[in-house]
Protein backbone atom coordinates (compact mmCIF):
# COMPACT_ATOMS: atom_id res chain seq x y z
CA UNK A 1 0.00 0.00 0.00
CA UNK A 2 0.90 3.73 -0.48
CA UNK A 3 2.36 5.84 1.73
CA UNK A 4 -0.11 8.41 3.39
CA UNK A 5 1.48 10.04 5.97
CA UNK A 6 -0.82 12.88 6.70
CA UNK A 7 -4.23 10.60 6.84
CA UNK A 8 -2.39 7.65 8.49
CA UNK A 9 -1.52 10.19 11.43
CA UNK A 10 -4.96 11.51 11.37
CA UNK A 11 -6.65 8.27 11.89
CA UNK A 12 -4.13 7.15 13.88
CA UNK A 13 -7.18 5.94 16.22
CA UNK A 14 -9.14 3.69 13.72
CA UNK A 15 -6.57 2.12 12.85
CA UNK A 16 -5.45 1.45 16.19
CA UNK A 17 -8.79 0.05 16.92
CA UNK A 18 -9.78 -1.66 14.04
CA UNK A 19 -6.03 -3.30 13.15
CA UNK A 20 -5.92 -1.83 9.12
CA UNK A 21 -4.11 0.21 7.15
CA UNK A 22 -6.77 2.87 6.68
CA UNK A 23 -9.61 3.20 9.33
CA UNK A 24 -12.22 3.07 6.20
CA UNK A 25 -15.15 0.64 7.00
CA UNK A 26 -17.13 -1.23 4.31
CA UNK A 27 -20.63 0.16 5.00
CA UNK A 28 -22.30 -3.27 5.61
CA UNK A 29 -25.20 -3.96 3.13
CA UNK A 30 -27.56 -7.10 2.75
CA UNK A 31 -26.34 -9.34 0.22
CA UNK A 32 -23.81 -7.03 -1.00
CA UNK A 33 -21.31 -6.97 2.05
CA UNK A 34 -20.66 -11.03 1.75
CA UNK A 35 -17.40 -12.78 1.51
CA UNK A 36 -15.85 -11.25 -1.81
CA UNK A 37 -16.09 -7.62 -1.17
CA UNK A 38 -15.68 -7.52 2.44
CA UNK A 39 -12.27 -10.04 1.43
CA UNK A 40 -11.52 -7.10 -1.00
CA UNK A 41 -11.97 -4.17 1.56
CA UNK A 42 -9.86 -6.10 3.95
CA UNK A 43 -6.56 -6.94 1.75
CA UNK A 44 -6.66 -3.16 0.08
CA UNK A 45 -5.99 -1.97 3.28
CA UNK A 46 -9.18 -0.82 4.82
CA UNK A 47 -12.09 -2.95 6.94
CA UNK A 48 -14.72 -4.78 5.13
CA UNK A 49 -17.70 -5.84 7.68
CA UNK A 50 -20.31 -8.87 6.80
CA UNK A 51 -23.48 -7.44 6.64
CA UNK A 52 -25.25 -10.49 8.78
CA UNK A 53 -29.10 -9.01 8.35
CA UNK A 54 -31.59 -11.22 8.68
CA UNK A 55 -28.83 -14.48 8.12
CA UNK A 56 -29.51 -17.46 10.35
CA UNK A 57 -27.18 -18.59 12.39
CA UNK A 58 -25.55 -21.72 10.22
CA UNK A 59 -25.54 -19.12 7.08
CA UNK A 60 -23.49 -16.40 9.25
CA UNK A 61 -20.97 -19.58 9.78
CA UNK A 62 -20.78 -20.31 6.87
CA UNK A 63 -20.19 -16.65 5.50
CA UNK A 64 -17.37 -15.99 8.04
CA UNK A 65 -15.21 -19.20 7.51
CA UNK A 66 -15.67 -17.79 4.02
CA UNK A 67 -14.15 -14.98 4.20
CA UNK A 68 -11.23 -16.28 6.81
CA UNK A 69 -10.12 -18.03 3.70
CA UNK A 70 -10.40 -14.81 1.10
CA UNK A 71 -8.32 -12.80 4.09
CA UNK A 72 -5.85 -12.78 6.70
CA UNK A 73 -6.67 -9.06 7.75
CA UNK A 74 -8.92 -8.23 10.29
CA UNK A 75 -12.89 -7.66 9.39
CA UNK A 76 -16.21 -7.16 11.47
CA UNK A 77 -19.77 -8.24 11.25
CA UNK A 78 -22.70 -6.35 11.50
CA UNK A 79 -25.50 -7.47 13.79
CA UNK A 80 -29.13 -6.39 13.69
CA UNK A 81 -30.17 -5.76 17.22
CA UNK A 82 -33.49 -6.96 16.70
CA UNK A 83 -32.40 -10.34 15.29
CA UNK A 84 -34.02 -13.03 16.94
CA UNK A 85 -31.10 -14.85 17.14
CA UNK A 86 -28.88 -12.31 18.41
CA UNK A 87 -27.04 -13.98 21.17
CA UNK A 88 -26.48 -17.33 18.98
CA UNK A 89 -24.86 -14.76 16.25
CA UNK A 90 -22.73 -13.99 18.62
CA UNK A 91 -21.34 -16.80 19.57
CA UNK A 92 -20.69 -17.78 15.74
CA UNK A 93 -18.58 -15.12 15.82
CA UNK A 94 -16.74 -15.94 18.92
CA UNK A 95 -16.33 -19.25 17.25
CA UNK A 96 -14.35 -17.66 14.36
CA UNK A 97 -12.58 -15.18 16.71
CA UNK A 98 -14.10 -12.21 14.73
CA UNK A 99 -12.43 -8.96 16.18
CA UNK A 100 -14.75 -6.93 15.61
CA UNK A 101 -18.61 -6.65 15.69
CA UNK A 102 -21.00 -3.51 14.53
CA UNK A 103 -24.21 -3.64 15.95
CA UNK A 104 -26.75 -2.16 14.44
CA UNK A 105 -31.02 -0.89 14.48
CA UNK A 106 -31.76 0.32 17.90
CA UNK A 107 -30.50 0.27 21.59
CA UNK A 108 -28.22 -2.97 22.07
CA UNK A 109 -30.21 -5.26 23.99
CA UNK A 110 -29.38 -5.98 27.65
CA UNK A 111 -26.18 -8.59 27.74
CA UNK A 112 -25.21 -8.25 24.61
CA UNK A 113 -22.70 -5.67 24.59
CA UNK A 114 -20.73 -8.28 27.34
CA UNK A 115 -21.43 -10.87 25.41
CA UNK A 116 -19.69 -9.80 22.52
CA UNK A 117 -16.90 -8.80 25.22
CA UNK A 118 -16.71 -12.08 26.58
CA UNK A 119 -15.72 -13.27 22.74
CA UNK A 120 -13.23 -10.86 23.25
CA UNK A 121 -14.20 -8.95 20.23
CA UNK A 122 -14.44 -5.23 20.26
CA UNK A 123 -18.08 -3.58 20.24
CA UNK A 124 -19.18 -0.94 17.77
CA UNK A 125 -22.76 0.72 17.35
CA UNK A 126 -24.52 3.22 15.89
CA UNK A 127 -25.61 6.21 17.71
CA UNK A 128 -28.07 8.43 16.05
CA UNK A 129 -28.32 11.04 19.14
CA UNK A 130 -25.87 12.74 21.24
CA UNK A 131 -27.75 11.35 23.82
CA UNK A 132 -28.23 7.44 22.71
CA UNK A 133 -24.05 8.19 21.73
CA UNK A 134 -22.67 9.04 25.82
CA UNK A 135 -25.07 6.27 26.92
CA UNK A 136 -23.97 3.76 24.21
CA UNK A 137 -20.01 4.83 25.86
CA UNK A 138 -21.35 4.30 29.37
CA UNK A 139 -22.43 0.93 28.24
CA UNK A 140 -18.66 -0.05 27.50
CA UNK A 141 -18.78 0.20 23.43
CA UNK A 142 -15.51 0.56 22.28
CA UNK A 143 -16.30 2.98 19.09
CA UNK A 144 -19.71 4.90 17.35
CA UNK A 145 -20.74 4.85 14.19
CA UNK A 146 -22.62 8.41 13.21
CA UNK A 147 -24.43 8.03 9.91
CA UNK A 148 -26.65 10.66 8.54
CA UNK A 149 -29.91 10.58 6.18
CA UNK A 150 -27.74 10.63 3.04
CA UNK A 151 -26.68 7.07 3.26
CA UNK A 152 -27.97 3.91 1.68
CA UNK A 153 -30.71 1.72 3.58
CA UNK A 154 -32.13 1.87 6.90
CA UNK A 155 -31.73 5.68 7.34
CA UNK A 156 -32.50 8.32 10.49
CA UNK A 157 -33.52 11.86 10.11
CA UNK A 158 -30.51 13.78 10.47
CA UNK A 159 -28.22 14.96 7.88
CA UNK A 160 -24.51 13.75 8.16
CA UNK A 161 -22.95 17.20 8.50
CA UNK A 162 -25.54 18.18 11.36
CA UNK A 163 -25.28 14.87 13.75
CA UNK A 164 -21.25 15.35 13.17
CA UNK A 165 -21.15 18.60 14.70
CA UNK A 166 -23.68 17.45 17.36
CA UNK A 167 -22.02 14.56 18.81
CA UNK A 168 -18.12 14.62 17.66
CA UNK A 169 -17.27 17.93 19.52
CA UNK A 170 -18.81 16.05 22.30
CA UNK A 171 -17.54 12.42 22.25
CA UNK A 172 -14.46 12.21 19.85
CA UNK A 173 -12.38 12.44 23.17
CA UNK A 174 -13.54 9.01 25.00
CA UNK A 175 -14.27 6.67 21.89
CA UNK A 176 -13.34 6.50 17.75
CA UNK A 177 -15.91 7.74 15.97
CA UNK A 178 -16.43 6.99 12.10
CA UNK A 179 -18.91 8.84 10.33
CA UNK A 180 -21.44 8.21 7.38
CA UNK A 181 -23.52 8.90 5.19
CA UNK A 182 -22.96 10.75 2.04
CA UNK A 183 -19.41 10.28 1.56
CA UNK A 184 -17.99 9.91 -1.89
CA UNK A 185 -14.60 11.93 -2.18
CA UNK A 186 -11.76 11.99 0.07
CA UNK A 187 -11.63 15.53 0.78
CA UNK A 188 -15.17 14.69 2.78
CA UNK A 189 -12.86 12.17 4.48
CA UNK A 190 -10.43 15.04 5.55
CA UNK A 191 -12.77 17.32 6.77
CA UNK A 192 -14.50 14.51 8.53
CA UNK A 193 -10.96 13.23 10.31
CA UNK A 194 -10.06 17.26 10.75
CA UNK A 195 -13.51 17.51 13.04
CA UNK A 196 -12.30 15.20 15.29
CA UNK A 197 -13.59 11.29 13.55
CA UNK A 198 -10.83 9.12 13.90
CA UNK A 199 -11.97 7.35 10.62
CA UNK A 200 -15.32 7.00 8.09
CA UNK A 201 -17.59 4.24 6.46
CA UNK A 202 -19.03 4.11 3.24
CA UNK A 203 -21.24 1.92 1.55
CA UNK A 204 -22.62 3.20 -1.98
CA UNK A 205 -18.79 4.00 -3.16
CA UNK A 206 -18.20 0.13 -3.11
CA UNK A 207 -20.91 -1.41 -4.83
CA UNK A 208 -19.45 -0.66 -8.61
CA UNK A 209 -16.28 -2.53 -7.26
CA UNK A 210 -15.24 -5.59 -9.64
CA UNK A 211 -15.39 -7.71 -6.57
CA UNK A 212 -18.63 -6.92 -5.65
CA UNK A 213 -21.28 -9.46 -6.35
CA UNK A 214 -24.07 -7.52 -7.04
CA UNK A 215 -26.38 -8.23 -10.38
CA UNK A 216 -24.96 -6.30 -13.10
CA UNK A 217 -28.54 -4.14 -13.94
CA UNK A 218 -27.46 -3.43 -10.00
CA UNK A 219 -24.58 -1.24 -10.80
CA UNK A 220 -25.56 -0.57 -13.98
CA UNK A 221 -28.90 1.55 -11.80
CA UNK A 222 -26.02 3.21 -9.27
CA UNK A 223 -23.76 4.04 -12.32
CA UNK A 224 -26.94 5.73 -14.50
CA UNK A 225 -28.49 7.20 -11.31
CA UNK A 226 -27.87 10.77 -9.78
CA UNK A 227 -27.92 12.09 -6.49
CA UNK A 228 -31.90 13.22 -6.46
CA UNK A 229 -32.82 9.54 -7.60
CA UNK A 230 -31.87 8.41 -4.52
CA UNK A 231 -35.01 9.09 -2.21
CA UNK A 232 -36.32 8.13 1.34
CA UNK A 233 -39.40 5.29 1.94
CA UNK A 234 -42.21 7.40 2.96
CA UNK A 235 -44.25 5.93 6.31
CA UNK A 236 -47.79 5.61 5.41
CA UNK A 237 -49.07 4.54 9.09
CA UNK A 238 -48.19 6.15 12.23
CA UNK A 239 -48.15 3.22 13.75
CA UNK A 240 -46.36 1.19 11.91
CA UNK A 241 -42.68 0.90 13.08
CA UNK A 242 -41.29 1.63 9.87
CA UNK A 243 -37.47 2.57 9.50
CA UNK A 244 -37.29 5.01 6.51
CA UNK A 245 -34.85 3.25 3.87
CA UNK A 246 -32.90 5.55 0.98
CA UNK A 247 -33.20 3.54 -2.49
CA UNK A 248 -33.47 4.81 -6.22
CA UNK A 249 -36.89 5.31 -7.02
CA UNK A 250 -38.83 2.65 -9.38
CA UNK A 251 -41.90 0.46 -9.13
CA UNK A 252 -40.13 -1.26 -5.78
CA UNK A 253 -41.12 1.99 -4.05
CA UNK A 254 -44.55 2.02 -4.78
CA UNK A 255 -44.65 -2.03 -4.10
CA UNK A 256 -43.19 -0.62 -0.25
CA UNK A 257 -46.22 2.05 0.13
CA UNK A 258 -48.93 -0.96 -0.50
CA UNK A 259 -46.62 -3.81 2.07
CA UNK A 260 -47.22 -0.71 4.66
CA UNK A 261 -51.53 -0.76 3.98
CA UNK A 262 -51.47 -4.75 3.83
CA UNK A 263 -49.08 -4.60 7.55
CA UNK A 264 -51.31 -2.18 8.82
CA UNK A 265 -54.68 -3.83 7.56
CA UNK A 266 -53.44 -7.20 9.88
CA UNK A 267 -52.47 -4.86 12.74
CA UNK A 268 -56.55 -3.58 12.49
CA UNK A 269 -57.21 -7.35 11.82
CA UNK A 270 -55.55 -8.44 15.31
CA UNK A 271 -54.03 -10.73 12.65
CA UNK A 272 -50.39 -9.35 13.99
CA UNK A 273 -48.45 -7.64 16.99
CA UNK A 274 -46.28 -4.91 16.73
CA UNK A 275 -43.23 -6.57 17.27
CA UNK A 276 -44.51 -8.99 14.42
CA UNK A 277 -45.37 -5.91 12.15
CA UNK A 278 -41.39 -4.38 12.64
CA UNK A 279 -40.46 -8.49 11.05
CA UNK A 280 -43.06 -8.63 8.20
CA UNK A 281 -41.77 -4.96 7.26
CA UNK A 282 -38.24 -6.53 7.65
CA UNK A 283 -38.68 -9.19 5.75
CA UNK A 284 -40.20 -7.11 2.97
CA UNK A 285 -36.90 -5.63 2.72
CA UNK A 286 -34.75 -8.55 2.64
CA UNK A 287 -36.85 -9.72 -0.44
CA UNK A 288 -37.31 -6.16 -1.92
CA UNK A 289 -32.91 -6.28 -2.08
CA UNK A 290 -32.31 -9.34 -2.79
CA UNK A 291 -34.22 -9.37 -5.98
CA UNK A 292 -32.41 -6.25 -7.17
CA UNK A 293 -29.02 -7.00 -6.13
CA UNK A 294 -28.74 -10.95 -6.73
CA UNK A 295 -31.45 -11.75 -9.31
CA UNK A 296 -30.74 -8.00 -11.18
CA UNK A 297 -34.60 -7.09 -11.18
CA UNK A 298 -33.85 -3.00 -10.38
CA UNK A 299 -37.63 -2.11 -11.25
CA UNK A 300 -39.79 -4.14 -8.71
CA UNK A 301 -36.28 -4.81 -6.02
CA UNK A 302 -35.39 -1.85 -3.73
CA UNK A 303 -32.18 -0.84 -5.04
CA UNK A 304 -30.72 0.66 -1.75
CA UNK A 305 -28.40 3.52 -2.39
CA UNK A 306 -27.06 6.59 -0.78
CA UNK A 307 -27.32 10.12 -2.26
CA UNK A 308 -23.37 9.59 -2.88
CA UNK A 309 -24.45 7.38 -5.68
CA UNK A 310 -24.02 10.21 -8.30
CA UNK A 311 -20.05 10.07 -7.24
CA UNK A 312 -20.03 6.52 -8.23
CA UNK A 313 -19.28 6.61 -12.55
CA UNK A 314 -17.33 3.37 -13.29
CA UNK A 315 -16.89 -0.15 -12.21
CA UNK A 316 -13.40 -0.53 -11.02
CA UNK A 317 -11.47 -2.73 -8.08
CA UNK A 318 -12.01 -2.24 -4.25
CA UNK A 319 -7.97 -1.23 -4.37
CA UNK A 320 -8.00 1.90 -6.82
CA UNK A 321 -11.48 2.93 -4.84
CA UNK A 322 -9.46 3.27 -1.87
CA UNK A 323 -6.30 4.26 -2.72
CA UNK A 324 -8.75 7.21 -4.75
CA UNK A 325 -10.02 7.51 -1.77
CA UNK A 326 -7.03 7.72 0.08
CA UNK A 327 -5.04 10.29 -1.90
CA UNK A 328 -8.02 12.70 -2.43
CA UNK A 329 -7.70 13.01 1.60
CA UNK A 330 -3.59 12.92 1.92
CA UNK A 331 -4.12 15.97 -0.53
CA UNK A 332 -6.77 18.06 1.22
CA UNK A 333 -4.73 17.40 4.71
CA UNK A 334 -1.37 18.05 3.69
CA UNK A 335 -2.94 21.33 1.99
Amino acid sequence: MMAYPHLSAAMARGTELLGSDLAILGGAMSWVSERNLVSAISNAGGFGVIAAGAMPVDLLDAEIAATKAMTARPFGVNLITMHPDLFELIAVCGKHGVSHVVLAGGLPPKGSIEAIKDIGAKVICFAPTLAMGKKLVRSGVDALVIEGMEAGGHIGPVSTSVLAQEILPHLAADVPIFVAGGIGRGEAIAAWLDMGAAGVQLGTRFVCATECIAHPAFKKAFLRASARDAVASVQIDPRLPVIPVRALKNAGTEAFTAKQREVAQMLDDGQLDMAEAQIEIEKFWAGALRRAVIDGDVDNGSVMAGQSVGMVSREEPVADIIAELASEAEAALAG
